[in-house]
C-alpha cells in the first residue's frame, strides 16, 4: 500500500508562536497518551506507532489537508482509522469549522493526469486519492482545549453551522465527524460517550461506530 506523505516538524522562531506551538504539541501528546492508555484499558490495540503526526494530504492547487493525526486503532473487530484535529482556541471557530470544507475537497478529490498520460489512464488515475491510502475514509476527530464550557459549545455550533454547506452536508452522510473536549477524554477516556456528532451536537456519543444521524 502506497503510504501518504508524513510531513517535516516545522521549525518556529518567534517566540510567541513558539510557545503557542509548544502547547499545541503538548495537547496532541495528551490526546495520543488517552487513546493508548484507553485502548490498553480494553485490552484492544493502539500503539505509539499508530499515532502519526501530520500526515501530508493533497487537494490539489497546491492546497493540501495535514491533520495533526492520522490513528489506527484495532478494536478487536475492525480497524478504524481517524484524523485528529486538535484545536487550542488559538483560531476562531468559523476557521476551525472551515476545515470541514478542506476535508470534505479530500474526500472527493481526484487528481489531474499528468500531461500526455490521459490516453493510457488507470483505475488509480481515476478514483479518489485518499482510496490509495484507505479502504474507508478515516473519520474525523476534532479535540477540544484550552477553552471553558461556552468556549467548546460556540467551537460546536460553529462547527454544526458550516453542515449547512452542501459539499459538506454530503462529506458527512459518508463520513463521522465528532468533537469533544480533551478534558474528558482525560476523565473518562476516548472510548467513552463523550463525543458530540458534528451533524447532530444535541447527541453525546462513542467515536467507535458509523455515527451519520
Amino acid at each position: 500500500m502506497e503510504w501518504p506523505e508524513r510531513r517535516a516538524p516545522r521549525l518556529v522562531s518567534d517566540p510567541v508562536a513558539a510557545r503557542l506551538r509548544a502547547g499545541h504539541t503538548l495537547a496532541v501528546t495528551e490526546t495520543a497518551l488517552a487513546f493508548l492508555e484507553d485502548a490498553r484499558r480494553r485490552g484492544e490495540t493502539c500503539l505509539p506507532l499508530d499515532w502519526i503526526p501530520e500526515v501530508h494530504h493533497p487537494i490539489g492547487n497546491s492546497e493540501a489537508v495535514t491533520p495533526d493525526a492520522l490513528l489506527y486503532y484495532d478494536s478487536g473487530d475492525a480497524m478504524l482509522r481517524a484524523f485528529v484535529e486538535v484545536d487550542r482556541a488559538t483560531m476562531g471557530p468559523e476557521r476551525l469549522a472551515a476545515k470541514l470544507t478542506a476535508y470534505a475537497r479530500l474526500h472527493r478529490h481526484i487528481p489531474t493526469p499528468a500531461p500526455g498520460r490521459r490516453p493510457h489512464l488507470t483505475i488509480q488515475d481515476t478514483q479518489e486519492t485518499w482510496k490509495r491510502h484507505y479502504p474507508l475514509f478515516p473519520r474525523l476527530l476534532f479535540v477540544l482545549d484550552a477553552t471553558g464550557p461556552a468556549g467548546v459549545e460556540n467551537r460546536i455550533h460553529a462547527l454544526h453551522a458550516h453542515t449547512a454547506d452542501p459539499a459538506v452536508n454530503t462529506f458527512l452522510r459518508h463520513v463521522p465527524a465528532l468533537a469533544a473536549p480533551l478534558t474528558d477524554l482525560r476523565e473518562h477516556g476516548p472510548s467513552a460517550p463523550v463525543w458530540r456528532p458534528v451533524r447532530a451536537p444535541g447527541r453525546k456519543v462513542d467515536w467507535m461506530h458509523p455515527h451519520r444521524p
